[in-house]
């Protein structure tokens, strides 16, 4: 439930900030920036949209075009996440890469993957697989005591395969449709599927049974900045290769959402 209202509080924020931008500011047009957890993830698969026009993805193409009814809003929200990023995040992962030696950083990715065990093990279970919730068993075991808390990826360096499962996939396994494209300001990327999977998920994420949302908001935040301190300029290049960002950005989630669900 903290989630929600981080949410609804986050939508309000925007339209304030979209209130006094929407008169545009002379250069090019700015892109959608995904702020949350799972953003080195959503630039470094929506750059596989160059890739699409080589021939190389066809998802969208062969399952449908992704409905977008709120595009005027979601083109807002498009307009506060790049601002977002280019005035604060990427100078503070900047900041942040620079103070941290690139093995503490991918030792902090590895805590905080290990702590989102939950979210795996039961959309696996979810899902019927059996085999990767019990290798996400396995390796939730060994990481957090051979390897101090999940700092060390023990499991992944003796070659455990890694599974990346949610509800959105699982809730698409289970034959529910993506809905239409939603672009939550700081959020990223999500459709109305995706957007009730991730309020599901939030009841798994241990991060949200912290003492107060305080807490647990800047928890995220430094998960966010680490993970962004490794993809610092896949979002530029994303941004200058395509003709229309917000629509190469919004393809790129779809087809990366539909490979998962497949696989």
């Amino acid at each position: 439930m903290k989630r929600k209202r981080r949410i609804l509080m986050l939508a309000g924020l925007l339209w304030l900030f979209a209130a006094g931008s929407s008169s545009g500011d002379g250069g090019a047009d700015p892109v959608p920036y995904a702020f949350s957890v799972g953003f080195g993830e959503k630039v470094v698969l929506a750059q596989a949209s160059a890739a699409s026009e080589e021939g190389e993805i066809e998802a969208v193409s062969q399952e449908g075009i992704l409905p977008d009814p709120l595009e005027p809003i979601n083109r807002a929200f498009f307009v506060f996440n790049d601002r977002l990023y280019f005035w604060v995040l990427k100078p503070v992962a900047r900041g942040y890469g620079f103070v941290l030696p690139e093995k503490v950083r991918v030792g902090i990715g590895s805590f905080f993957r290990n702590l989102a065990f939950p979210v795996r093990f039961v959309n696996c279970l979810f899902q019927g697989k059996l085999e990767g919730a019990s290798e996400e068993f396995g390796s939730f075991l060994l990481n957090s005591i051979a390897g101090m808390g999940g700092l060390f990826d023990i499991a992944g360096d003796a070659g455990v395969k890694k599974y990346d499962e949610d509800l959105d996939q699982s809730l698409g396994t289970f034959g529910f449709g993506p809905g239409f494209y939603i672009n939550w300001p700081f959020l990223g990327p999500s459709t109305l599927r995706g957007t009730f999977g991730s309020v599901g998920d939030g009841f798994l994420d241990p991060v949200n049974y912290l003492d107060s949302t305080g807490t647990a908001l800047a928890v995220e935040s430094v998960n966010v900045v680490n993970r962004t301190s490794f993809v610092i300029g896949e979002y530029e290049s994303l941004k200058r290769a395509a003709l229309d960002p917000y629509s190469a950005l919004k393809d790129a989630y779809y087809q990366n959402r539909l490979k998962k669900i497949r696989e």
